[in-house]
C-alpha cells in the first residue's frame, strides 16, 4: 500500500502578520475563519487514515478545527528560532544585521543560537526516511518544515531553501512508493 502524506501549512498566526518570529502562538479569530473556510472547501481532501501535528499551539488549534484527532509529532515543530524567537524581524534586522544576512545567506548557520536550515531539513529528513504510517495521512505544519521535507524528497541543494514559498494554509503531497518519497502535484483533486 502507498503512503499519501499531506503536509498542510497552518494560518499565519497574528505575530507572523506583524513580522514576528515564531514563539508557540495560538490562532486568532481572523486564522480561525481561514481554517473555517479551508474546511469547507477542502472536505474531501480531509479524509485521512491518520493525522500528525506539530506540537506548536497554532499546529495542533488548526488540526481541531479541521476536524482532526491528530498525534503530537516532535519532528513536526517549526525551527527553533532561538534568542529570536518571538521578537520582530524589524528588530533583529537593526540590532542583529550582520547575523540576520548571515542566516538568510548560510543555511548552514545559526546565529540565533537555534536551528540551522540545513539541520531543520537534516531533521525533517530523518523523519521521512523513519515513517511508518501507510494509506492517507495529514500532518499540520509549519512552512519551514514543509520547505525541509521538500528539500529532502527532491535531494536538492540547501541553497534552495530560501526559494521555496509555502504560503499559509498550502497543501503539500508526497507519497512513498518501493522507490521511495516523490513530490505530487498540489492535491485538490479528489482522493
Amino acid at each position: 500500500m502507498r503512503t499519501r502524506l499531506l503536509l498542510i501549512s497552518h494560518p499565519a498566526t497574528a505575530a507572523q502578520r506583524k513580522g514576528t518570529f515564531p514563539a508557540d502562538d495560538p490562532l486568532d479569530a481572523r486564522a480561525a475563519e481561514e481554517v473555517t473556510a479551508f474546511r469547507a472547501s477542502h472536505a474531501a481532501l480531509l479524509n485521512a487514515d491518520a493525522a500528525l501535528s506539530s506540537p506548536a499551539a497554532c499546529a495542533l488549534e488548526t488540526a481541531q478545527a479541521l476536524g482532526l484527532v491528530a498525534k503530537t509529532v516532535p519532528d513536526l515543530a517549526d525551527a527553533d528560532f532561538g534568542r529570536w524567537r518571538g521578537r520582530r524581524l524589524l528588530d533583529v534586522a537593526n540590532e542583529e544585521t550582520d547575523a540576520l544576512d548571515t542566516w538568510t545567506r548560510d543555511p548552514s548557520s545559526a546565529p540565533h543560537g537555534g536551528e540551522s536550515f540545513d539541520a531543520l531539513t537534516l531533521r525533517v529528513g530523518g523523519w521521512l526516511d523513519t515513517f511508518e504510517h501507510r494509506g492517507t495521512v495529514i500532518a499540520i505544519t509549519h512552512a519551514g518544515v514543509i520547505r525541509a521535507a521538500l528539500m529532502h524528497v527532491l535531494q536538492a541543494p540547501s541553497a534552495t531553501f530560501a526559494r521555496i514559498e509555502v504560503p499559509p494554509l498550502s497543501v503539500v503531497e508526497l507519497q512513498r512508493s518501493e522507490r521511495g518519497w516523490a513530490w505530487w502535484p498540489a492535491p485538490d483533486r479528489q482522493p
